[in-house]
Protein backbone atom coordinates (compact mmCIF):
# COMPACT_ATOMS: atom_id res chain seq x y z
CA UNK A 1 0.00 0.00 0.00
CA UNK A 2 1.10 3.80 -0.53
CA UNK A 3 -0.05 6.58 1.02
CA UNK A 4 0.23 10.52 -0.37
CA UNK A 5 -0.87 13.61 0.99
CA UNK A 6 -3.35 15.48 -1.36
CA UNK A 7 -2.58 19.43 -1.89
CA UNK A 8 -4.59 22.08 -2.81
CA UNK A 9 -4.12 25.82 -3.86
CA UNK A 10 -5.54 28.10 -1.36
CA UNK A 11 -7.94 30.36 -2.67
CA UNK A 12 -6.51 33.35 -1.07
CA UNK A 13 -2.61 33.12 -1.04
CA UNK A 14 -2.45 30.31 -3.46
CA UNK A 15 0.00 28.31 -1.33
CA UNK A 16 -0.09 24.76 -1.19
CA UNK A 17 -2.63 23.10 1.59
CA UNK A 18 -4.12 20.19 2.85
CA UNK A 19 -7.03 19.95 5.06
CA UNK A 20 -6.44 18.61 8.02
CA UNK A 21 -8.88 17.76 11.36
CA UNK A 22 -8.05 20.66 14.19
CA UNK A 23 -10.72 18.84 16.35
CA UNK A 24 -13.14 16.34 15.76
CA UNK A 25 -16.56 17.14 15.43
CA UNK A 26 -19.32 17.50 18.48
CA UNK A 27 -22.78 16.54 17.38
CA UNK A 28 -25.64 17.14 19.97
CA UNK A 29 -29.57 16.90 20.32
CA UNK A 30 -32.30 18.83 20.67
CA UNK A 31 -35.64 17.39 22.27
CA UNK A 32 -38.91 18.63 21.93
CA UNK A 33 -40.01 17.49 25.47
CA UNK A 34 -37.40 17.39 27.23
CA UNK A 35 -33.63 17.79 27.41
CA UNK A 36 -30.94 15.31 26.08
CA UNK A 37 -27.26 15.65 28.05
CA UNK A 38 -25.72 13.26 24.74
CA UNK A 39 -22.98 14.49 22.55
CA UNK A 40 -20.81 12.19 20.29
CA UNK A 41 -17.20 12.98 19.09
CA UNK A 42 -16.89 12.37 15.46
CA UNK A 43 -13.76 13.08 13.37
CA UNK A 44 -14.56 13.64 9.35
CA UNK A 45 -13.89 10.60 6.81
CA UNK A 46 -11.85 11.48 4.12
CA UNK A 47 -14.20 12.44 1.58
CA UNK A 48 -16.07 14.67 3.78
CA UNK A 49 -12.82 16.55 4.92
CA UNK A 50 -12.19 17.58 1.36
CA UNK A 51 -15.86 18.53 0.57
CA UNK A 52 -15.44 21.23 3.06
CA UNK A 53 -12.36 22.39 1.52
CA UNK A 54 -15.31 23.93 -1.35
CA UNK A 55 -14.56 27.64 -1.76
CA UNK A 56 -11.24 27.49 0.43
CA UNK A 57 -9.24 25.93 -2.43
CA UNK A 58 -8.67 27.36 -6.43
CA UNK A 59 -10.66 23.66 -7.56
CA UNK A 60 -14.28 22.01 -7.03
CA UNK A 61 -13.57 19.32 -4.48
CA UNK A 62 -16.29 17.18 -5.33
CA UNK A 63 -14.39 16.62 -9.04
CA UNK A 64 -11.00 15.95 -7.38
CA UNK A 65 -13.24 13.11 -4.94
CA UNK A 66 -13.96 11.67 -8.35
CA UNK A 67 -10.42 11.93 -9.76
CA UNK A 68 -8.85 10.47 -6.44
CA UNK A 69 -11.78 7.33 -6.17
CA UNK A 70 -10.16 6.01 -9.69
CA UNK A 71 -6.71 5.37 -8.22
CA UNK A 72 -7.15 5.41 -4.57
CA UNK A 73 -9.69 6.10 -1.41
CA UNK A 74 -9.24 9.33 0.82
CA UNK A 75 -8.90 8.44 4.82
CA UNK A 76 -8.07 10.46 7.90
CA UNK A 77 -5.21 8.85 9.41
CA UNK A 78 -5.40 9.36 13.70
CA UNK A 79 -8.68 11.28 13.36
CA UNK A 80 -6.16 13.94 11.57
CA UNK A 81 -4.06 13.85 8.73
CA UNK A 82 -5.94 13.49 5.29
CA UNK A 83 -4.05 10.88 3.18
CA UNK A 84 -4.61 8.92 -0.01
CA UNK A 85 -4.48 4.99 0.00
CA UNK A 86 -3.71 3.05 -3.32
CA UNK A 87 -2.39 -0.20 -4.07
CA UNK A 88 0.71 0.76 -6.27
CA UNK A 89 2.85 3.98 -6.75
CA UNK A 90 2.13 3.32 -10.07
CA UNK A 91 -1.49 4.14 -9.20
CA UNK A 92 -0.39 7.49 -7.55
CA UNK A 93 1.50 8.11 -10.48
CA UNK A 94 -1.55 7.92 -12.75
CA UNK A 95 -3.31 10.21 -10.52
CA UNK A 96 -0.98 12.82 -10.21
CA UNK A 97 -0.79 13.43 -14.00
CA UNK A 98 -4.58 13.56 -14.28
CA UNK A 99 -4.90 15.90 -11.85
CA UNK A 100 -2.09 17.92 -13.37
CA UNK A 101 -4.59 17.75 -17.04
CA UNK A 102 -7.58 18.24 -15.06
CA UNK A 103 -6.60 21.21 -13.11
CA UNK A 104 -3.41 22.70 -14.38
CA UNK A 105 -1.23 22.44 -11.43
CA UNK A 106 -4.06 23.44 -8.90
CA UNK A 107 -3.98 19.64 -6.83
CA UNK A 108 -1.14 17.25 -6.88
CA UNK A 109 -0.26 14.39 -4.69
CA UNK A 110 2.79 13.76 -2.94
CA UNK A 111 4.09 10.47 -2.13
CA UNK A 112 5.19 9.94 1.46
CA UNK A 113 8.22 7.57 1.94
CA UNK A 114 7.83 5.09 4.20
CA UNK A 115 10.67 5.65 6.82
CA UNK A 116 11.91 2.47 8.34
Amino acid sequence: MVRAKLWFRCAAMHDPVTPMVAQPALVGWEAKRRRVDLTIERSFNGEELVKRMKGWVTTDPKEVIEIVRKYGKLKVLDDRELVIEADREEDMQNLNVELAEVFNGEVDVEIIKRSR
